[in-house]
């Protein structure tokens, strides 16, 4: 059926699903398949069906389930016919060197591992240490996610077909070294969860300010990454890292509704009403963070979470605690000595001690090559600059910042600070 002559209620219904469902219909049916290619295949083509079916025979109650049971349908019917293919061709084959399930078996072989969701085992195999960190990323993105190839692409600012052949690498990668579709036993879990992780608060990150396009936030990032988070905290409700990333993604990601006017405009922090952030997201957020900082010493996700917890529970911006943020971040520093890091601790410590220390912190890190094409460095260094009285800098730092962002909000936040300095004026 062509897309035209499909009911609007229909594509609405589709598109939804794959918001939602994506992740769990590919989960449960590589489950099936233990091959990545194969199970997008049915998935896509279930999604298709869906258009047709739905049209004629209503919306399903449970889209996901419908969804899963014709893609797993079609995956088990695919490995029938290759199952018989083989059968029938022996001479042509060395079964003994590559033997595959029967598709029932290969079915029922996880059926007695309890795991509260598939999705867990997709993202422990795009997260296996065997790939390199970005094809972890694009193959998170693209398999849990359910981004296109050329989405993930401009995520990461290559073509659509380096892209492509990123992932496509990254699958034979798994399929040669035979990764297991599993979530790793549990003396592995520590080894593992840290790349999961690193991969899930990227995605939050990326979703939280888009680095790219007209939209400041991408909800459909935030509340993926956020939704991982939660299933790993199911999986692994001891583990203070997993606490730790959870409160920070719920304390940041409180305050969505007030980082932009209804126009659009970016508001930073100062500028923010604090009456509207998420105070449920906060309250849970910060139980999180009090629970795993039992834990010592404290993980990087954990004293990121601080940080957060110590702006949440600030009533204004003037009331904010930051020594406490300085404090928090020194010890993070220790832990994690990132450059990043190292920049959001000067920025503290130009409102805890005043401009001039800011920017002696934030000078001391003007040779780091990680920070090269940084944007938020020139921002950070133009925002102190300013507030020195040092218009010329400032501006010249503003425009530097303006070009290395490549977010429309974020650029036209930092053309407002260049006509208000022209201006004169003290934003």
């Amino acid at each position: 059926m062509a897309r035209d002559h499909v009911a609007p209620a229909v594509a609405t219904a589709v598109a939804d699903a794959h918001r939602r469902e994506w992740a769990f219909v590919l989960a449960a049916t590589a489950r099936v398949t233990r091959d990545l290619d194969l199970a997008e295949e049915c998935v896509q083509d279930a999604y298709a069906k869906a258009l047709t079916a739905w049209s004629e025979r209503g919306i399903p109650r449970r889209p996901g389930a419908w969804l899963t049971t014709t893609a797993r349908n079609r995956a088990l019917d695919e490995l029938r016919r290759n199952a018989a293919l083989r059968r029938s061709l022996p001479q042509l084959l060395d079964r003994s060197s590559d033997p595959e399930p029967e598709p029932e078996a290969a079915a029922d072989t996880d059926a007695a591992e309890e795991f509260p969701d598939d999705r867990l085992r997709l993202i422990f195999t795009c997260c296996h240490p065997a790939l390199a960190q970005e094809a972890k990323i694009a193959l998170t993105l693209r398999l849990l996610c359910g981004l296109t190839t050329a989405e993930v692409a401009r995520a990461f600012l290559v073509g659509e077909s380096a892209m492509a052949a990123r992932i496509t690498r990254a699958k034979k990668k798994i399929a040669a070294a035979r990764i297991p579709y599993r979530v790793p036993p549990a003396d592995e879990l520590p080894a593992r969860i840290d790349a999961v992780l690193t991969v899930v608060h990227l995605l939050f990150t990326t979703g939280h300010t888009a680095p790219t396009g007209d939209a400041l936030i991408r909800r459909d990032l935030v509340e993926r990454a956020l939704d991982l988070a939660r299933m790993l905290r199911t999986l692994l409700p001891e583990d203070p890292d997993v606490a730790g990333l959870l409160a920070l993604i719920l304390l940041t990601d409180a305050r969505r509704e007030t980082r932009s006017t209804d126009d659009g405009r970016l508001l930073i922090l100062a500028d923010q009403d604090r009456t509207r952030w998420d105070r449920a997201a906060i309250d849970e957020g910060i139980t999180l963070v009090r629970e795993a900082l039992r834990h010592r010493p404290p993980g990087r996700f954990t004293l990121m979470a601080a940080i957060a917890a110590v702006h949440a529970e600030a009533p204004t911006w003037q009331d904010t605690d930051w020594r406490e943020v300085v404090a928090l971040y020194d010890v993070l520093v220790q832990i994690w000595p990132s450059p990043v890091v190292a920049l959001n601790r000067a920025v503290a410590v130009g409102f805890a001690d005043g401009p001039a220390a800011g920017l002696a912190a934030l000078d001391a890190l003007a040779a780091e090559p990680q920070l090269a094409s940084y944007g938020y460095l020139a921002a950070a260094r133009a925002d102190l600059l300013r507030r020195l009285g040092r218009t010329a800098q400032a501006r010249a730092a503003y425009e530097e910042a303006l070009l290395l962002t490549e977010n429309t909000v974020e650029r036209n936040f930092l053309e407002d600070r260049l006509r208000q300095l022209d201006r004169g004026g003290n934003p």
